[in-house]
């Protein structure tokens, strides 16, 4: 039986670490011929044009490029929070600005936390995803013990029906001020997680991934529709990138 996400079933931060963190291996590669640059339209860049897929994740680039990595992220996941770091400026300016290589971030919720941050993050404007993704990356350290000291306040919001809890939970962990602080008004932050719809989709994007490319840890990155075995760091997928032409 493929394993499922239960988020309504949820009792603790570690509950549903269906996903570890990744580890780096050598996956080598016959390099391929240069790909050829590809003009963003007049006026804008690659790495500022996002736009939402149908499988529930956001696309940055362009849509065309000839090299497609789909990143399953966590973002509760120290690994993804050091390749959000490591690659950021680079990744768009050498590999997304080009044309060559688009890159699609998907959503793999670990935990509430990370279902919570992800929802509201999701519930923004779709500009702004990838801002507030790297924010909560590089707070991640911060949330964690934002989580881990108020275990009570946790349990509580955890007790509380599904259309309540993940608002409660927001509260309990202080999600709610951190996403009011980069911009977001409270209302937004509550309606969003007080609409379990909206975790139910992160639920469906989790599963998908588990059941179509066996995603066991994060980050995961899928290229051009096949699993980059044991690439889980930037430089890994920096060179395999420059392999496969975006050099």
């Amino acid at each position: 039986m493929t394993p499922s996400l239960r988020i309504a079933l949820l009792s603790s931060l570690g509950a549903i670490a269906l996903a570890g963190c990744g580890e780096s291996k050598t996956d080598p590669t016959k390099e391929q011929d240069v790909v050829a640059k590809v003009a963003a339209p007049a006026g804008k860049s690659w790495s500022t044009t996002v736009v939402k897929t149908a499988e529930g994740g956001y696309l940055m680039g362009n849509p065309d490029a000839p090299i497609k990595v789909v990143e399953f992220a966590s973002l509760t996941c120290s690994h993804c929070a050091d390749f959000s770091k490591e690659s950021a400026e680079e990744l768009k300016r050498d590999f997304v600005d080009t044309g060559r290589v688009s890159l699609e971030v998907r959503n793999f919720i670990r935990d509430p936390l990370d279902a919570a941050a992800a929802a509201v993050i999701q519930c923004a404007p779709v500009e702004r995803y990838y801002p507030l993704q790297e924010n909560v990356f590089a707070s991640q350290a911060e949330l964690i013990q934002n989580a881990q000291g108020n275990e009570e306040g946790f349990k509580a919001a955890m007790a509380l029906p599904p259309a309540q809890r993940f608002t409660g939970i927001a509260k309990a962990l202080k999600l709610d001020s951190f996403f009011q602080a980069r911009g977001l008004t409270a209302d937004q932050v509550n309606s969003c997680l007080g609409n379990i719809d909206n975790i139910a989709k992160l639920e469906k994007t989790t599963n998908a991934a588990i059941e179509q490319y066996k995603v066991s840890g994060t980050p995961t990155f899928v290229i051009n529709g096949q699993v980059a075995e044991g690439i889980a760091a930037w430089g890994p997928l920096r060179d395999r990138l420059r392999t496969l032409g975006a050099r």
